[in-house]
């Protein structure tokens, strides 16, 4: 079974599907901890709500000692794998050290070429409808020292529809990735899903 810690910035709504297959037992997972940068996080009063323990580490005064805290406290936990769910904070030396290849990102469009530093929400749909390209989707990537370049775990695809804005396609998008994140779990959980050695 999977011993899951968890990094979310705001609401960490792919957190919450994973918990709720978790609590259904559609996953064969267990969560560990919930941390994240903002204190006011409602991802936090949610994984609370749920019994899950829960961390609050900001990073904006001192990142080398955030690095070291947040290190400290997934392996308090015993976590085995993290997962980021809409972690806007780029992680320490420390951490990606300790973690090494088994931390896992959703990105909301194809990578590498909607990646990268400052391509995030709705920013990168915005990019993907003015490339003109055909087709969007969501990539599941292991984290490294930069911004969306870690190998990449698995793909889902969806249509830039004629008449598309950002708007439309990020609902699109948002729709597709819990259920993604939950089956791409399940699929490492049952050794269907490899991670690459790192």
């Amino acid at each position: 079974m999977l011993r899951l810690g968890f990094l979310a910035s705001r609401n960490g709504t792919a957190m919450r599907a994973i918990l709720e297959a978790m609590a259904r037992g559609e996953l064969a997972a267990e969560p560990r901890i919930v941390v994240s940068n903002n204190r006011q996080a409602p991802a936090l009063a949610h994984a609370a709500a749920l019994g899950v323990p829960t961390a609050w580490i900001p990073t904006k005064d001192d990142p080398a000692a955030a690095d070291v805290a947040l290190t400290q406290a997934m392996s308090a936990a015993g976590v085995e794998l993290v997962v980021l769910s809409g972690y806007l904070r780029k992680l320490g030396p420390v951490f990606l050290e300790r973690f090494r290849g088994r931390v896992l990102n959703i990105h909301p469009g194809p990578l590498p070429a909607f990646g990268g530093q400052g391509m995030y929400g709705r920013r990168v749909h915005e990019a993907v409808i003015a490339s003109g390209v055909a087709e969007s989707g969501a990539v599941i990537h292991l984290v490294d020292g930069e911004y969306d370049q870690g190998p990449e775990i698995a793909r889902i695809s969806a249509p830039v529809l004629p008449g598309d804005t950002a708007e439309t396609l990020e609902a699109r998008i948002t729709a597709l990735e819990p259920d993604f994140y939950v089956r791409t779990l399940q699929e490492i959980a049952e050794g269907r899903r490899r991670l690459p050695v790192v």
